[in-house]
Formats: C-alpha cells, sequence, structure tokens
C-alpha cells in the first residue's frame, strides 16, 4: 500500500527502479530526490528518511551528502543523515535569493572536485520538497556553472531524468527559469555579484482590471522569509486615459522626458535603450495601451482595463536586489465574502537586468524591466493565474546613491578549499505539513470589516462616457491587508521515535 500511495504521489516524476524511490540521476553524481520524511504519515506516501539513507550506504558508502532548500523545514533531523546535509533554505515556487547562489554552487563543488578531500565517487544528493523546481533550478546552475554545460542543454537533461515523457518540464516555473538564465550570464563572466539596495520608484501597468491589488515583495531573513514591503493604496495610483496616451502625458507625469542612459531590461532578453523625450512615450502610449473598451467582447470574453502608473507616497527600498511584484484580484460576492479571481506575481534581479555581468559587476543605477502578464508565475507553481487581472507590467527602479549604500557587498564564488558559509536552517519539524509554502489560491475569502479597508488599494478598469473624456475609476474596497512578513511554514508535527531521535 506505502509503494502505491508514493506511486501515485510522485506523479509526473520519474521513480528509481534500483531504490524503489523518488529519485533520479541527472549525471553520475548529482542525484534528485523529493525531500524524505520521518514523520507519520508523511512516510507512507514520502522516501522514509530511513529508506533513503539506506540505498546511499549501499550504493555510495560515506561519499554521499545532502543539500536541501526547504523554508519550510526538512521534515527530519539532520542526524538521520549523520550531519552530512547543507541547508541553504528558501520558498517553496519562488526563485532563490541570488546571493546563495555562488556559496551553494561552491559547497557541491567542493565536495565533489576538492583534491584534498580523495573522494572520488562522491555524489550530491538535491532535494527540496518536490524535487522539481527548487531542486532543478539548483541542480542545472551546477551543470552551467561547474561543467559548462548551455543553459538549454542543462535543462533538458533535468527534464529528461526527472519527469516522464509528456509530463512537461522539470524546471517550469517562469521566475526560476529566469533565475537559470541569470546563472548562465553570471558563470560566464567571472562568477561576480553585487547585492544593493533597490528603490521602486514607479510600476506602470497596461489594461489593469477592477479589483487588483499590487504589493511589492523581497527576500529577508535570508531568504527564508518573503516579506511584503509595500501594498499600493487608492491615493497612489495614477489614471491616465486615452487621450493622455496618445499625447505622451503619461510618460511626463511617469518622469521619464530626462531620463537619458536609463537601462531598459525586458524579461524576454538582455537590451540596453536610452530614453529620450521623443521615446518616452514607449513606455505607455496609445499604440500599446488598450484603450477604454466595452468590459466584454463578443466571445464573451472581458477586455480592456486601464493604464496605470502605481506611484508610493514612501519609499520603498528593499534590502537585495531581488524583487517580486505581486498581483491579486478580487471581486465582492455576497453575505461578506469576496471571490479571488486572479493570482499572478514576478520576481526579477537588478543586478542582472541592470546589465551587470556584462558590465564587469558594474550594473546600471537604475532600469525598467517589462513582461506581458501571459509570461508571469501562476498559481503554486504552476501557470494557472485565473482571470486576466493586467497585460502588461513595468517596473521603474534604482539602485539607491552610492553615498546611501552600505559598504558594496561584492559577492564571489569561494576557491577549492575556502570555507562556504551555510544558511541557517529551518525548524525540520515543519517541513512535512502540505500547507506549508503558503501559497495563494484562488476561491472563496471572507473580507474581514476594518478602517484600513477604505485605505486599500484596488486598481480599476476605465469606464468610458460617451464623450470619450472623464473616464470613471471604480474602487473594490477588500479588506484584507498583505502588509507585513509571510512566513512560509506551518505547524509543528511529532517525529516518530522508531525512525531517529530528535534533536
Amino acid at each position: 500500500m506505502a509503494s502505491i500511495l508514493r506511486s501515485i504521489v510522485a506523479g509526473p516524476r520519474l521513480r528509481n527502479p534500483e531504490a524503489g524511490l523518488d529519485l533520479c540521476y541527472v549525471t553520475d553524481n548529482i542525484i534528485v530526490t523529493s525531500g524524505p520524511s520521518s514523520t507519520y504519515p508523511q512516510r507512507a506516501y514520502r522516501n522514509p528518511t530511513d529508506a533513503l539513507v539506506k540505498f546511499l550506504d549501499e550504493k555510495h558508502g560515506e561519499k554521499w551528502a545532502i543539500w536541501e532548500f526547504r523554508a519550510e523545514g526538512t521534515g527530519y533531523p539532520d542526524t538521520e543523515v549523520y550531519g552530512r546535509i547543507k541547508h541553504y533554505p528558501w520558498p517553496d515556487h519562488h526563485p532563490p535569493p541570488f546571493a546563495l547562489i555562488p556559496n551553494i554552487m561552491a559547497s557541491m563543488r567542493n565536495w565533489l572536485k576538492d583534491p584534498d578531500t580523495k573522494k572520488d565517487g562522491a555524489v550530491v544528493v538535491v532535494h527540496c520538497k518536490a524535487g522539481k523546481g527548487r531542486s532543478g533550478t539548483v541542480a542545472c546552475s551546477y551543470l552551467i556553472s561547474e561543467e559548462q554545460w548551455s543553459m538549454d542543454d542543462a535543462l533538458a537533461r533535468f527534464t529528461a531524468r526527472r519527469m516522464r515523457a509528456g509530463f512537461g518540464a522539470g524546471v517550469s516555473i517562469p521566475s526560476q527559469l529566469r533565475w537559470v538564465g541569470y546563472v548562465e550570464r553570471w558563470s560566464k563572466t567571472g562568477k561576480m555579484y553585487v547585492e544593493r539596495l533597490i528603490e521602486i520608484l514607479e510600476l506602470h501597468v497596461w489594461g489593469l482590471r477592477d479589483g487588483v491589488k499590487v504589493a511589492i515583495e523581497g527576500f529577508v531573513d535570508e531568504g527564508r522569509t518573503i516579506k511584503s514591503f509595500h501594498v499600493f493604496k487608492k491615493h497612489e495610483r495614477l489614471v491616465v486615459d486615452g487621450t493622455a496616451q496618445n499625447n505622451s502625458i503619461f510618460a511626463d507625469l511617469a518622469g521619464l522626458n530626462n531620463t537619458s542612459g536609463t537601462t531598459k531590461a525586458r524579461s524576454e532578453t538582455v537590451a540596453t535603450s536610452k530614453f529620450d523625450t521623443k521615446q518616452s512615450a514607449s513606455l505607455i502610449d496609445a499604440t500599446q495601451a488598450p484603450s477604454p473598451a466595452t468590459p466584454i467582447d463578443s466571445s464573451g470574453h472581458e477586455t480592456g482595463g486601464g493604464a496605470v502608473i502605481f506611484r508610493p507616497s514612501t519609499r520603498i527600498i528593499l534590502p537585495t536586489s531581488d524583487i517580486c511584484v505581486d498581483f491579486e484580484r478580487r471581486n465582492k460576492a455576497t453575505y461578506g465574502w469576496t471571490m479571488v479571481t486572479a493570482v499572478a506575481h514576478v520576481w526579477f534581479n537588478a543586478y542582472f537586468e541592470g546589465l551587470g555581468p556584462e558590465h564587469n559587476a558594474k550594473p546600471s543605477p537604475n532600469g525598467i524591466f517589462e513582461i506581458e502578464w501571459d509570461a508571469m508565475d501562476g498559481i503554486k507553481g504552476s501557470s494557472r493565474k485565473g482571470t486576466r487581472a493586467l497585460d502588461r507590467l513595468a517596473v521603474v527602479w534604482k539602485a539607491l546613491d552610492e553615498e546611501k549604500q552600505p559598504l558594496p557587498q561584492i559577492i564571489t564564488e569561494p576557491a577549492i578549499g575556502e570555507p562556504v558559509p551555510e544558511s541557517r536552517a529551518a525548524d525540520w519539524r515543519k517541513g512535512d505539513i502540505e500547507h506549508s509554502s503558503g501559497g495563494k489560491d484562488l476561491g472563496l475569502r471572507v473580507e474581514s470589516p476594518g478602517p484600513t479597508s477604505t485605505n486599500m488599494s484596488r486598481a480599476s478598469s476605465i469606464k468610458s462616457s460617451k464623450s470619450g473624456l472623464g473616464h470613471v475609476t471604480h474602487e473594490d474596497d477588500d479588506a484584507e491587508s498583505v502588509t507585513g512578513v509571510k512566513c512560509h511554514g506551518s505547524d509543528q508535527e511529532s517525529h516518530d521515535p522508531h525512525h531517529g531521535a530528535g534533536p
């Protein structure tokens, strides 16, 4: 029965026939596995920790070690794997804080290649929860940075070894794929990375529908936690009608007419563009932004939406170059309920979007990151986002002036034999709670009354009057606030004493 349950839970992931476990050999020395468990009932349908250890001992002796990435906790104590484990946790369904990448790569390389350790035939065992997104991001990054594989070849190898045929890509979340691309650029340009404080100046949104909540998020606590730094309020948005777009007033209001030399980094390519007065309307103009339209088209689908600038009333300063913009769309239901109809977010890194690798670790001091709705991350790592909340996003950002920055944090990959910093592990007891990823989903929510409800940003669609002027905005004042820290963790769970002692 247990083996049947494990096969069902493994789903599209290939199981190793020799081990009878949910794991694969990406190469001869890189093993990827789903997160093992030492607690019931999870060990009935996941890899039991003792079974995984037994297989590794029989196959590789003392030449194996584990790298884990679970901010929600591993599900087993370090003692059950002889303490041969490295912790670099970050939340599920998200890319890693890029500052972790050099240390993860160096520690794996040292275990596999350090001649002083004399570990011929050594293997690294990589796992997150499912052994797919986070694990695949790291496994592919290692092949690219330490084995000189191309990005395409590394991703293809991981998919071929980890996934059943016809069940999609191994690494499929757009932001994680963006990070793998960052790793390829980082590894080709001296493996230098500069961490900076980044300020979000404005968001420009095309086709914004009704009832959308917009937040800026980033990593804290060494990457274990995602914090919401700002949720935009009503008074922080400027709705621009079609007339303003035609006359380039929108770009004037955005302050772009005097930004010659600004780096414009699109999500799809690495490119540098300069903006002057004639080009400034390229952010939002009548040809790119949808003009006001009827809410429903002839096919029955919602259309249109407005062009909106979000300009914060207080400065939004993130502690790292990793930036997330989060969207949630809600419609009011009856009896105090609201319906979440769309959820999406996107991560980007200002060092790479500022062309830092290509400029000898001297990234642009400012830039614009652009992305289409269809290219954003969906719900809990899927492509599913619900109804369309917007058409396109541009994020205007800048690094703080040098005199306001702390000492420049230049991060390099430690050399072979050098000590490699490790992150603090999450509480292992929390690792097997199924809702521990903390991801948002669609569906009904209770609408909590409170004074903050009227201050929340609910960016709206634009409804045109007969004259085409004086467009009206409508506010959906959903009350739930998402300010503060969102911790990706959950309640404690008892440990089975028959399968290892707790710490």
